[in-house]
């Protein structure tokens, strides 16, 4: 895991989290700018998975415990296209505010496995 990438994908889901949920909070439904800011997140993540793969075959493993950092990056990807998947069928405000909660929630997972890669465990 390369740590300023995860750190950039942070403050992408953060920024995109609270921008989804002021504009939901405002009643604004789900547009493109909302489902844009979800693509990436997701697009972010799917590149993660791909560093993930790559990272210990070029001398940077984990030193956590990789199961629970792949549970982590898998749950993380499949996230985004269910939320993508509601505000598409129910275009109301509250699918906003449910888009910007799973983004805020990926960053948290994001956070969690970045301490996961680089924390040895005990």
């Amino acid at each position: 895991m390369i740590q300023w990438f995860s750190w950039l994908q942070i403050a992408v889901a953060v920024f995109a989290g609270v921008s989804c949920l002021v504009l939901g909070l405002l009643g604004r439904k789900p547009s493109d700018l909302v489902l844009g800011a979800l693509a990436l997140v997701e697009v972010l993540l799917l590149a993660q998975l791909v560093v993930a793969i790559v990272a210990p075959f070029v001398g940077n493993p984990p030193l956590g415990y990789p199961l629970e950092f792949y549970t982590y990056l898998i749950s993380a990807i499949l996230l985004p296209p269910v939320a993508g998947f509601w505000a598409l069928v129910e275009r109301t405000r509250s699918s906003t505010v449910i888009v910007g909660v799973i983004c805020l929630a990926v960053a948290v997972m994001v956070f969690r496995m970045n301490v996961i890669w680089l924390m040895p465990t005990a």
